[in-house]
């Protein structure tokens, strides 16, 4: 009797682990054709315009988050719509990412164990084209307060978060969406959507990649749950995103034939040089080119080196690492110094954030506004213990 029950939970445990074997099969095969399938709707290198876009035309209407200038067919897109924060990771394994280059704005600070993590921020420069983002990752509390600048229910998109126990569960995301009144609304959670709009490609680079570098979705696919939710120009409450938001100050740029500070260039972790950056200027252009861990940046959708025309470097006090997974948290309330690479030069300044939602400002040694140059802004966070070397 004992032997015919002990081969009944014999089978009975082959039978479980077949049933568990042939799902986890079905599911690798969902999410890797479907993955695929919808990675083929954007594929790097199409022309993606809208039909009877002209990008081509008289370049007048200036983008308020980053100053660059757009034509008036883009900016009617991009006012019916609200920015979109993507969180997009930088493990090794993950590059080159997708979307960063279209990114008005680029926040990078470490994640956790000295490996960086991206906030993109998506609003006229995605208005045109349909941009894949990712590899798409977790939440990060400090992100979630930079992310606040862009008006009360800022599009956050991002794939659960790192809820380790901390003062205010301060480095994941649930605690702090429930408490910020996101949850299920502004906040766009992969968890609370999945696919399609959030899909998984495991060979997009040509090479099988671990799962936790596979998620993907596009700022349409975002934007179209944002509308579906009432989160357009306008919230719930009938208010605009940019009611009390503070542009930055713009001017054009003035290309350096002999630039004072051509190469600007400054770890996140010591010993961590794969994660090391290098920014690289570039007077034709009048533009800086990005270096991660010694090799150029690309951008996947572009099959082109990632360039910006301001560099923003933060220092504010890091902590941690709070945890064995050497998670870290950022002040990101007060102030600190910064220098602001342009033109080939650099200035020295300041850094004030009053509260959350308030915007970041940025004044020069005599306490007047810097003036960004109009295009892509990079904003790179560090440590005041961190040597910047230019």
């Amino acid at each position: 009797m004992q032997n015919l029950l002990q081969n009944k939970k014999l089978k009975i445990g082959f039978g479980l682990l077949g049933l568990y074997l042939v799902s986890a099969g079905i599911s690798y095969f969902a999410f890797s054709f479907l993955g695929n399938t919808g990675a083929q709707l954007s594929p790097a290198g199409l022309d993606q315009k809208r039909a009877g876009i002209d990008t081509t035309g008289p370049k007048t209407e200036e983008c308020p988050i980053n100053g660059k200038k757009f034509t008036k067919a883009e900016r009617e897109i991009w006012e019916g719509r609200r920015p979109l924060s993507v969180m997009i990771e930088n493990h090794s394994e993950s590059r080159p990412q997708s979307g960063l280059s279209s990114a008005d704005v680029v926040y990078e600070a470490i994640a956790e164990g000295g490996v960086t993590r991206f906030m993109a921020v998506f609003y006229c420069g995605a208005s045109s084209d349909e941009t894949q983002v990712g590899p798409v990752r977790s939440a990060r509390v400090y992100y979630m307060d930079w992310a606040s600048e862009y008006g009360e229910y800022p599009l956050y998109a991002h794939v659960g978060g790192a809820n380790k126990a901390g003062p205010a569960n301060a480095v994941g995301s649930n605690g702090n969406v429930d408490k910020f009144g996101w949850r299920l609304y502004n906040d766009l959670d992969q968890f609370s959507i999945g696919f399609p709009t959030f899909w998984r490609d495991y060979e997009r680079l040509g090479r099988v990649v671990a799962t936790e570098h596979t998620m993907y979705s596009t700022t349409d696919k975002l934007w179209k749950i944002a509308a579906e939710r009432d989160l357009t120009q306008k919230d719930k409450d009938g208010e605009a995103w940019d009611e009390n938001f503070v542009k930055w100050k713009f001017e054009e740029g003035k290309p350096n034939s002999t630039p004072s500070k051509n190469k600007i260039s400054f770890p996140f972790w010591e010993g961590y040089g794969v994660y090391a950056v290098e920014w690289n200027y570039d007077a034709t252009s009048n533009t800086y080119s990005r270096v991660n861990g010694g090799q150029p940046h690309k951008d996947f959708n572009l099959d082109a080196p990632i360039t910006t025309s301001n560099v923003v470097v933060m220092f504010t006090r890091a902590k941690g690492p709070i945890d064995e997974l050497k998670h870290m948290l950022y002040d990101t309330i007060g102030t600190g110094k910064a220098l602001f690479f342009q033109n080939g030069t650099v200035v020295e300044g300041t850094w004030k954030k009053e509260s959350r939602s308030t915007r970041t400002k940025f004044t020069d040694k005599q306490g007047k506004d810097i003036s960004l140059v109009r295009g892509n802004i990079w904003i790179e966070v560090l440590d005041p213990t961190t040597k910047v070397e230019y």
